[in-house]
């Protein structure tokens, strides 16, 4: 992930630690939002149940229209391609999150 993207809009993908589950999301700032993810904010959210808190995949956007339809279109697809998908960037799944 980079440190200073001048990209300001993201589309990611986030796993549980046995990468069973998954989560799209679309953002502004995706180190805050990965952060909100990994400290379960939101209690009683999908990501918080279900302990997804690994970063596996993101797409920078320039637009929010465009993030936001990538989001559409990835929520869509069965789970085989989205495997694909992230195994291309990210072939050991590992968490692409580098925090403070």
């Amino acid at each position: 992930m980079k440190e200073n993207s001048i990209t300001p809009y993201v589309t990611y993908i986030m796993a549980n630690s046995t990468n069973a589950v998954l989560y799209v999301g679309v953002t502004n700032d995706l180190k805050r939002r990965v952060v909100e993810h990994k400290s379960e904010i939101n209690v009683k959210g999908f990501t918080a149940k279900y302990h997804v808190d690994k970063l596996v995949y993101f797409e920078e956007f320039q637009s929010i229209t465009d993030a936001i339809a990538r989001e559409k279109q990835l929520k869509h697809w069965n789970r085989q391609w989205k495997n694909a998908l992230i195994c291309k960037m990210n072939p050991e799944w590992n968490d692409l999150f580098v925090g403070e």
